[in-house]
């Protein structure tokens, strides 16, 4: 009988209160997980430091949750070589993250019949100057009319870069003056101008980890700390599973475990306008509420992908899914076969199969734990590093105060 020893590398960037709420919980479950051999799995939770590594340097974890190398590339390179040369399971894919900006998710979403809003890119409005780029430019640049494209959209439409990034430079363009404007300001960066949903009766983000799945009702238009919603049953059941496909589908499409898909409804379909957010939103300041939620799926998914060893999938596999995509069905038949294979790569059934066994006791100790001097440190800790000082008592117990009618719904009280 041996204990075995699975690491868990947290890579953090700013990142202050779901890896504190991770922690503490992952101290209280004491998980011990028995294998079929006799032996006993146990669980050691680390925060990745960033230093110099030889290349041929082993890799001391099993599983590490990145939420840093879309940006830090010291900490990028470190991951890719351990997935290359020490089996290391990453969330998410690094080669995908480093390569997939919103211009290749739209184009290959349309491809498998996704009623994605028609979407037009153009060149930037200035460039870099190089030896190269005006004879290039003399040569081969077309000229074109703007206000034709955005005529073909309808207004209003939105102006945005085509690799995305935190709202980044996204402009509603409501007339031809705006156009121009908003494209003047937009300098070297390449942009996609994008139809608007018009008229859309519900904006739902539909979070994604691994096969878990949680649809917010959001409203952009809201101050940060109210755009993830409380309000309930807002979509029918059916709805609710047919965003959850799609958000699974995109996520196995581009191997990502965790990602965020936004999508509108209209008429009664619904558009993903937004879902290449593969390292989305994880703070209590904005998801308050739901941010529970989020902090167990990163337990069951890392926990379970560290027990079973769960090998990553170092390359993306698209056939199966344009194999789907050719074929004489609905978009709705197309949409089910696509999450066929999502769960699948996801091992949903093993996954819920491992969660009822081992991890059966995670609800009711964070429903405990979220009551506690050591979760609200972590809430306060946040709102301190992002709120002016005079404002933290207040937004500490809004969110805290939150988080308690979380656990009034989850107990049923």
């Amino acid at each position: 009988m041996t204990e075995i020893t699975r690491n868990i590398g947290l890579s953090l960037g700013a990142d202050i209160c779901w890896p504190l709420c991770y922690e503490h919980l992952m101290k209280r479950l004491d998980l011990r997980i028995p294998t079929k051999d006799g032996d006993t799995i146990r669980f050691h939770v680390e925060r990745v430091t960033i230093e110099p590594f030889d290349l041929r340097q082993p890799v001391k974890y099993d599983v590490v949750i990145d939420r840093l190398t879309h940006w830090y590339h010291t900490s990028r390179e470190w991951i890719k070589k351990g997935v290359v040369m020490n089996d290391l399971y990453v969330f998410n894919n690094p080669w995908s993250v480093q390569s997939m900006e919103k211009h290749t998710s739209y184009a290959a979403m349309m491809h498998l019949g996704m009623p994605i809003p028609e979407t037009w890119m153009v060149p930037p409005k200035s460039y870099e100057p190089t030896a190269d780029l005006r004879p290039t430019l003399n040569r081969y640049a077309k000229l074109f009319d703007l206000s034709k494209i955005a005529e073909k959209l309808g207004y209003p439409h939105f102006m945005k870069p085509y690799d995305g990034g935190g709202w980044r430079g996204v402009t509603k363009i409501d007339d031809t003056t705006k156009l121009r404007q908003a494209y003047e300001e937009s300098g070297k960066s390449v942009m996609h101008l994008q139809a608007g949903v018009n008229g859309f009766d519900r904006f739902v983000r539909c979070i994604g980890f691994g096969p878990q799945t949680k649809c917010v009702l959001y409203d952009p238009s809201a101050p940060l700390h109210d755009r993830y919603t409380m309000a309930k049953d807002f979509i029918p059941k059916a709805e609710e599973e047919h965003l959850a496909k799609v958000t699974k589908t995109i996520n196995a499409f581009f191997g990502w475990e965790f990602n965020s898909c936004e999508a509108l409804r209209k008429d009664g379909v619904w558009y993903p306008i937004d879902y290449a957010n593969p390292c989305p939103d994880s703070q209590v300041t904005s998801l308050h509420y739901h941010f529970p939620w989020l902090v167990k799926a990163y337990i069951r998914w890392s926990v379970f992908c560290a027990a079973t060893k769960r090998p990553m999938r170092r390359t993306l596999d698209w056939d199966p899914f344009y194999r789907i995509a050719a074929g004489e069905l609905s978009y709705e038949e197309k949409l089910d076969h696509y999450a066929k294979v999502a769960d699948q790569r996801f091992e949903r059934d093993q996954f819920e199969e491992f969660c009822g066994k081992h991890l059966a006791h995670l609800d009711e100790v964070a429903c405990e734990f979220f009551s506690t001097a050591e979760a609200y440190d972590a809430v306060r800790q946040k709102v301190s590093a992002l709120f002016p000082a005079h404002e933290i008592e207040a937004f500490t117990e809004l969110f805290w105060k939150r988080i308690q009618a979380w656990r009034a719904d989850e107990r049923g009280v």
